[in-house]
């Protein structure tokens, strides 16, 4: 992308290792606060299935969709390709928050495309993450091991909002809520700021005196 960052409005990411229950929080959020944010649908070369409501894609789509600039970010993870819509900019534009389950590895293309990038990562015991990812049944145990053992990909990018996710979804759910509300809190305070400076601009720029 070039130009600069996008704003006023906010790009919350949720990130956190396979396993760590980021769809559910991410779901419980979105039911509680349908006009407070955006949540966008993310675009995934996998097939319909149990778990998050993904739009289904096969690489040849996904290869044309980011030949044609359908993705806001896009990322290659697990023999899979995900890619989060371009409507994204414009809802950012817009002065709203965009919440969105993404790579670590894309968090610094995401602080070069939008002012306000704000990082929650989703934590949980190794124990439990062990027991959802079997529990979901995606994959044979040597994919999960994998999984288990893959490095954090951006090691040194610091987390706004950690989100401990071991109890119940509402505990993890109402901290992601609060993250949620938060950045907007302050995208309005930033758009009442906007507007003051451009009605002082406006009563400036009407009183200046005629010249002869």
């Amino acid at each position: 992308m070039s130009g600069s960052p996008l704003g006023p409005g906010a790009f919350l990411a949720v990130v956190g290792a396979s396993g760590a229950g980021k769809d559910s929080v991410l779901s419980y959020a979105r039911e509680r606060c349908p006009d407070e944010a955006c949540f966008p649908r993310r675009v995934i070369t996998r097939p319909p299935g149990p778990g998050e409501d993904h739009q289904p894609a096969t690489e040849a789509e996904f290869a044309a969709g980011l030949g044609r600039g359908d993705f806001a970010v896009s990322w290659r993870a697990h023999g899979l390709r995900y890619g989060i819509p371009a409507d994204a900019d414009a809802q950012v534009r817009a002065g709203r928050v965009v919440v969105a389950n993404v790579s670590r590895a894309v968090l610094g293309d995401l602080a070069g495309r939008y002012q306000r990038l704000i990082v929650a990562v989703v934590t949980v015991s190794p124990r439990v993450r062990a027991q959802r990812l079997r529990a979901r049944g995606r994959e044979s145990d040597e994919g999960i091991g994998r999984r288990l053992s893959r490095p954090d990909p951006a090691p040194g990018h610091q987390a706004d909002v950690v989100i401990s996710n071991d109890g119940p979804v509402t505990q993890g759910g109402d901290a992601l809520l609060s993250a949620i509300r938060a950045a907007r809190r302050t995208t309005c305070l930033l758009l009442d700021s906007l507007c003051a400076i451009q009605g002082l601009t406006g009563l400036s720029g009407g009183s200046r005196p005629a010249t002869a």
